[in-house]
């Protein structure tokens, strides 16, 4: 194959007065340990509520009000600056890098216990490799759980019908696609790392190439976006599509240029569009010139995560 992250007591003068006066001093003794108590939990919630903004604040301080991203054109980039808008996080900023370079400052942060937040998604191999996780997102900035769906160019299906039929087919589980990205990162090269899943998962493969006709020579090109998780399954269809005959080529692209690379039949298809949020905006732009296969993967997440030895559970926590 080619490859292109929220008590007094009142004395009295008379006997009565003293007498109800010891009364009184006794209920309020009595009660003295259940008044304490509900003191004590009032100073401890106002307490945790006090140390958690002192958290959010440190965080704050500590990592320059900064969240780590990824690509900028990438749709989870929106959702973070859709958060910042939505909880008034007017001093946070979100920096573009990359997906590896996200994983790569969250891994040194790890290592060392410090603090930071990164834009992240599931599957992704981080969540099995460092205990992590999701900021509650209430305000729905980043929206709900997502799918990964299949596009390809409007003419496949007349063109190749048997690589049409295997991206037609492709489906499956976060599972399956942790377990590639975990070989990938730890040392395997892609391609290997694929090909070493199909071999291992005959059954499913099976039900992805099931009546379809190997081919001689035939030509085609995914594009994906530069995400572990996108490079696990683009590799594995990949590798599948080799193995009924056709040369294959996997590009990397902007996730605005993938989508139009597909949609101008430049490239035969993809399998890396999240909907119907992080990508929705260029189903938008593109997507009258797509072919929707539907989901080949259900449940996955976006949003703001963070190591799970921060004090902090919720984006309203940055405030």
């Amino acid at each position: 194959m080619n490859f292109k992250s929220k008590a007094g007591l009142i004395a009295g003068m008379s006997l009565g007065l003293v007498v109800a006066g010891c009364g009184d001093a006794e209920n309020n003794e009595n009660n003295a340990p259940e008044n304490d108590n509900a003191n004590n939990v009032n100073n401890e919630e106002n307490n945790n509520a006090d140390n958690g903004e002192e958290a959010a604040g440190d965080y704050g301080e500590e990592l320059d009000y900064t969240i780590t991203g990824i690509d900028a054109g990438a749709g989870i980039m929106s959702g973070a600056e859709q958060a910042l808008e939505d909880y008034g996080l007017e001093d946070w900023s979100v920096q573009a890098s990359s997906d590896a370079a996200m994983t790569q400052a969250l891994a040194d942060a790890y290592e060392n216990e410090e603090p930071i937040i990164v834009t992240g998604w599931t599957p992704h191999w981080k969540f099995s490799d460092f205990d992590l996780k999701f900021l509650e997102d209430p305000e729905l900035s980043f929206g709900e759980a997502e799918d990964i769906e299949t596009f390809v160019r409007q003419d496949l299906q007349d063109d190749e019908p048997e690589a049409y039929e295997v991206l037609d087919n492709f489906n499956w589980e976060g599972e399956h696609m942790n377990e590639v990205m975990l070989e990938i990162n730890e040392g395997a090269d892609e391609d290997e790392a694929a090909r070493n899943w199909v071999e291992e998962n005959e059954d499913l493969v099976s039900e992805w190439t099931d009546g379809v006709d190997e081919v001689d020579g035939g030509e085609i090109e995914l594009v994906l976006v530069a995400w572990d998780s996108e490079i696990a399954s683009t590799n594995v269809v990949g590798a599948v599509l080799e193995d009924i005959g056709y040369d294959v080529t996997l590009t990397p692209l902007e996730a605005n240029q993938m989508f139009q690379a597909v949609a101008d039949g430049q490239a035969d298809g993809m399998v890396a569009a999240w909907l119907p949020t992080t990508h929705d905006h260029l189903v938008e732009d593109f997507g009258d010139d797509l072919d929707s296969l539907g989901v080949n993967l259900e449940g996955a997440q976006t949003g703001l995560v963070v190591p799970e030895y921060m004090d902090i559970d919720s984006i309203e926590d940055l405030q």
